[in-house]
């Protein structure tokens, strides 16, 4: 919602651009079968298509809108969905428009009771986390698309029915010109919360509903405050409530706050009110003037509600049409952005016959766990923010009182920022070798490290399968090196990577003062097998080639 007078897409710093409607072939008769469709061009839609081109398959992404989503929605943008985009090639202009930062703070009652800082040392190339606007993301995501032959994006095109049989998907589209049906093998839903290819086959989510209500109110306001995530509770603008305040690029601030239990939403959401309750905050809470002007609102409740399977034959759910999870912890599109990458790669190499349909059968219990993962943690997180019960808020209340004096309560105003999700219990993940004490173990996100001036470990990771290789000199064993050769032969994306302690072998990275090495739990003759989404397949101490084999035929899901 905007401020009485202006249009859904009159932004104070953004001009929305237009996407016209390209009439397609389909309309004129001609039959065209497409590898991938993806319902909904926000976010994880055209993150999900940019993954498939980075291997090499054609797209055509579907989106009922002409423009990109108003208001700034999701803003917090976390490392591991940096390096994600990273892979895309696209991370440049997030981390040039986005504002990074590292800690956040906790009030109780207007005294600061907790601090948390992120982890984060020089050997990262992204800070743990940047804020920036949805409207920035989806444009430079699409700016990206549109620079691709193997991406095409279809505007003002709603998709109203979807029927699959063995062999793919048809969708029925309508559009300004006309119906027309869509077929293609695989389809991807990115089609948000209300899917239309979710309620297309009878599928419902399952979870809770928490019962506090949000508004998310956008305002431009000039502040020299660094930016932090700053959460407070019972403070002297709003005795009753809760509140969020987060800096984004432009002089925009985010500011949401919970609405009491017997409010109207009707009536809370009305400009008057928005204006009066936000004026207070900047005020009363936030120590600034009257000097502010209104940009946008929206009203959010807190959700933790997932499909039971991710997978529906020939069709893939990824974000916010598979799963829905609050806004505390910053997981909504951070999650959505993992699954794009997930099930991008694992749908490339079955379309192009190097990996069994199997393959994908792992998408739902790899992501399907990650959402999970995510329940328990913004579960908690949610439960403190917006107490479910009487119960509930007098223990919460407690524990905020008892901050004031006592550091060991603080704890609980933490907010479980989000982490990357660990497929340790993949089917496509190799048992650990015992032999490691530290590195990443198998299923994790491989873990970067810096090599030089703007030179990071992950900046050598190729497109496909990675096998990172430690060795004294980068020479690498006669056995191994045929058995990497027969597999390239068979078409298969796998890189040698080699690490070597000093200089050797050509395109080798030199680890001279260890660091590498110490931070793997490497010697020479170690080795990390590396999935195209970074997440470990395998690792061992000492690398045999036979185990090689066994790994990459695993984490390809075949028998």
């Amino acid at each position: 919602m905007r401020p009485a007078g202006r249009a859904e897409t009159d932004s104070l710093y953004f001009d929305y651009p237009h996407f016209p409607f390209v009439r397609p072939p389909e309309l004129d008769g001609r039959a065209v079968r497409h590898r991938v469709a993806i319902v909904g061009a926000g976010p994880v839609g055209v993150t999900a298509a940019l993954e498939l081109a980075r291997h090499g398959i054609e797209s055509v992404v579907l989106d009922d809108k002409a423009t990109v989503n108003d208001g700034s929605r999701a803003i917090c943008i976390s490392r591991h969905s940096l390096e994600i985009l990273q892979q895309l090639g696209v991370d440049a202009p997030f981390v040039a428009k986005g504002l990074g930062w590292t800690q956040g703070r906790t009030y109780f009652r207007d005294r600061e009771i907790f601090r948390f800082e992120m982890p984060h040392s020089e050997q990262e190339r992204f800070l743990p986390m940047i804020n920036l606007q949805q409207q920035y993301i989806e444009q430079f995501l699409i700016d990206k698309a549109i620079e691709s032959e193997l991406v095409e994006l279809r505007w003002q095109s709603v998709v109203t029915g979807v029927v699959q049989n063995e062999s793919g998907v048809t969708l029925e589209v309508s559009t300004p010109e006309g119906d027309y049906c869509l077929e293609c093998d695989y389809l991807l839903a990115a089609d948000g919360a209300r899917s239309v290819v979710r309620k297309a086959f009878g599928l419902a989510l399952h979870g809770e509903a928490y019962e506090g209500r949000y508004v998310i109110a956008d305002i431009r306001l000039r502040s020299d405050f660094p930016t932090e995530r700053r959460a407070f509770f019972h403070s002297r603008a709003l005795p009753d409530t809760t509140l969020l305040v987060h800096k984004q690029p432009d002089d925009i601030w985010r500011i949401d706050y919970q609405l009491g239990p017997e409010e109207d939403p009707g009536q809370a959401v009305a400009e008057t009110s928005i204006r009066e309750r936000v004026g207070l905050i900047v005020c009363e809470v936030l120590g600034e003037g009257d000097d502010w002007e209104l940009e946008w609102w929206s009203l959010y409740k807190a959700y933790t509600l997932a499909l039971d399977d991710y997978r529906h034959g020939r069709v893939l759910f990824i974000g916010d049409s598979a799963h829905l999870v609050p806004i505390f912890g910053v997981r909504g599109l951070n999650n959505g952005l993992a699954d794009a990458a997930n099930a991008g790669w694992k749908l490339a190499w079955v379309l192009k016959g190097l990996a069994p349909n199997r393959l994908l059968d792992s998408y739902s219990p790899e992501r399907r766990g990650a959402t999970l993962d995510v329940f328990a943690n913004a579960g908690k997180s949610t439960r403190f923010m917006t107490p479910p019960s009487r119960g509930y808020r007098l223990m919460r209340d407690a524990a905020l009182a008892l901050a004031l004096h006592n550091d060991y309560t603080s704890g609980f105003a933490n907010p479980r920022q989000v982490t990357p999700y660990s497929y340790a219990e993949s089917p496509l993940t190799l048992r650990d070798d015992a032999g490691f004490d530290v590195g990443p173990i198998p299923g994790a996100p491989l873990p970067n490290r810096r090599l030089g001036e703007d030179d990071y470990l992950l900046d050598h990771l190729g497109s496909g399968f990675t096998l990172l290789h430690f060795s004294r000199d980068g020479d690498v064993d006669t056995a191994l090196d045929e058995r990497l050769a027969a597999l390239q032969a068979r078409g298969q994306a796998v890189e040698l990577l080699c690490v070597a302690r000093e200089p050797g072998a050509e395109g080798a990275l030199v680890d001279s003062d260890g660091g590498l090495f110490a931070a793997y739990g490497a010697e020479a003759g170690s080795a990390y097998l590396v999935r195209p989404d970074r997440h470990v397949a395998a690792r061992w101490k000492r690398l045999d080639p036979t185990g090689f084999e066994l790994a990459f035929a695993t984490a390809l899901g075949e028998e």
